[in-house]
């Protein structure tokens, strides 16, 4: 019976406990405006590298991160143990420094736009392509099932990662912030790759090498065959017109 690893729900849980505590703080007045905030390529906006996924616009905006980051946390501990604190403390940092050096600019009008960026969408994109191309690096079929899981489930982030006015039919701009996206799963996939030889590695059983031999089995199967001949014998060729014959007489001794 598989058991699971206390990590895998201990960090789930303290990173909501993080990211909800943050948001009371928030309604409290505690981080107004833009501090803590990721703001790119301005130095104040560097603290937000480690406080912005901890902070949340209102309600829907840390509802809809906290499902997803707990779930990835928790595939990420279960299925990858040895390595999860380094993937998860550098996914954190890496992604949250490449959103700064990002510059802000709308790419349909070249103008520079200057916003606060917040929010735990970054690390949620940065978890799900690490475990789906960390699986696929590592071509592991256990790995591999998570893999598919985590496209099955947040395959649509995909869109996530490209600027929002590449889509005209949105009626206003939604302030989502696609440089987190790219950040993340940019992030995630080289973080994937740089670790792929490291943690759990493919299991190659002793009787998948060409080489292998066990003289106590090739004694079981000799004794199997001495004691079971009749397993071993050659079914009689038959002639098309005999076929009927030996049905029926098959059938006699069935009854």
């Amino acid at each position: 019976m598989r058991t699971f690893h206390l990590k895998a729900f201990l960090v789930p849980m303290a990173m909501l406990a993080l990211m909800w505590t943050f948001f009371l703080l928030q309604n409290l007045g505690f981080f107004g405006g833009c501090y803590g905030a990721i703001i790119p390529l301005v130095p104040e906006g560097l603290r937000g590298v480690f406080f912005a996924p901890l902070l949340h616009g209102n309600l829907n905006h840390i509802l809809g991160n906290s499902m997803p980051i707990a779930i990835l946390l928790f595939l990420l501990f279960e299925f990858y143990p040895k390595i999860a604190f380094k993937v998860f403390a550098i996914g954190w940092f890496a992604s949250g420094l490449l959103v700064w050096m990002l510059p802000p600019i709308d790419i349909l009008t070249g103008n520079w736009n200057y916003n606060c960026i917040i929010g735990a969408s970054g690390l949620v994109y940065m978890l799900a392509f690490f475990i789906f191309f960390s699986g696929v690096f590592r071509w592991n079929m256990r790995l591999l099932t998570v893999s598919l899981l985590v496209a099955l489930y947040y395959g649509s982030l995909i869109w996530g990662i490209f600027p929002e006015e590449f889509f005209s039919d949105l009626p206003e701009p939604s302030r989502i912030s696609w440089q987190s996206h790219l950040a993340g799963s940019i992030t995630g996939i080289v973080l994937a790759l740089a670790f792929r030889k490291q943690g759990e590695k493919k299991i190659k059983y002793l009787w998948e090498y060409p080489e292998y031999y066990n003289e106590r089995d090739d004694k079981l199967w000799q004794e199997y065959i001495h004691n079971h001949p009749e397993d071993f014998e050659e079914l009689p060729q038959l002639k098309p017109h005999n076929i009927g014959e030996y049905l029926d007489e098959i059938r006699k001794n069935e009854k």
